[in-house]
């Protein structure tokens, strides 16, 4: 089963290949999504600074009944903070709000603030935030760090100066929208990546195409998607709320045929309805 598999990360730490998005998730029902997925079997948690949930997906995490170590827990930098000192200061403020010893996963959330995304030189800045996630992961308040939508030469603007490379880059990864070159620079580089909206927007889920190949395997438009993004070797992160959609995210024991994956990897669909005015989306 899905939920049992995982990867590891260039630092040998396992990742749960499959996990709960939390963006869009109220702070307010954070709690009880998280331990729905929990009693679910889901043992990886994505949150972020900016999705003003950490507070609940930590109590989620704590009241879930599920021992610490056998969960996976992610969070990430603001997009805003290119400086050392607000760095130091947001580590520390996510770990008292998530409430919890340490985090196994913490990402830079843009190489951009997001007003100037894809937009300025934030290199420098960047470099800045990284020694901060360095130090933190030197004293194991991070088992694992990493960065968000960096391209590759937003990477390669880490390395030059890196004492710990980034062990995950998650991007935005769809059938529709597969970064081939991106992710196999990734690899390359021995940088796992992470799918974030993995089933996309819009108009996916009704793609003709899409939903006649998912019928072929006699499964729904998001399974076939999430299990695309799982056997491209990514870490797959669908966002839900609702427990019906969990499990049924996670029923995904089937494998999509090499021709099936190549037609979707090269299928080129970026309607992101409504959600078009995010930077992620807009691509600025």
């Amino acid at each position: 089963m899905v939920l049992n598999e995982t990867y590891t990360l260039s630092n040998d730490v396992r990742i749960p290949k499959l996990g709960l998005g939390t963006w869009f998730i109220d702070d307010g029902r954070a709690a009880e999504a998280v331990r729905a997925a929990i009693g679910l079997g889901y043992r990886n948690i994505d949150t972020a600074q900016a999705y003003g949930n950490e507070r609940g997906v930590g109590e989620g995490v704590r009241t879930s009944g599920v021992p610490r170590e056998e969960l996976f827990v992610s969070s990430k930098l603001a997009a805003e903070i290119k400086d050392y000192d607000g760095a130091v200061a947001a580590i520390d403020r996510s770990l008292a709000t998530l409430g919890l010893e340490y985090i196994d996963l913490m990402l830079i959330h843009s190489p951009q603030p997001w007003d100037d995304f894809r937009g300025g030189d934030y290199a420098e800045g960047n470099r800045a935030a990284w020694r901060a996630l360095e130090e933190a992961y030197d004293a194991g308040r991070l088992r694992s760090i990493g960065v968000s939508n960096f391209e590759q030469d937003d990477v390669e603007d880490i390395l030059v100066s890196a004492r710990v490379a980034p062990q995950v880059n998650q991007l935005l990864v769809h059938a529709g929208n597969t970064p081939a070159e991106l992710i196999a620079y990734c690899e390359s580089k021995d940088i796992l990546v992470e799918a974030y909206s993995p089933i996309a927007h819009g108009e996916i889920l009704r793609n003709p195409e899409v939903q006649a190949m998912a019928e072929r395997y006699g499964v729904t438009v998001p399974q076939l998607c999430i299990r695309y993004t799982v056997q491209l070797g990514t870490v797959s992160l669908p966002k839900t709320a609702n427990p019906e959609h969990m499990r049924s995210n996670a029923q995904i024991d089937f494998s999509i045929s090499e021709q099936d994956m190549a037609a979707l990897r090269d299928l080129r669909a970026q309607d992101y309805g409504e959600h078009s005015v995010f930077p992620v989306y807009s691509g600025k």
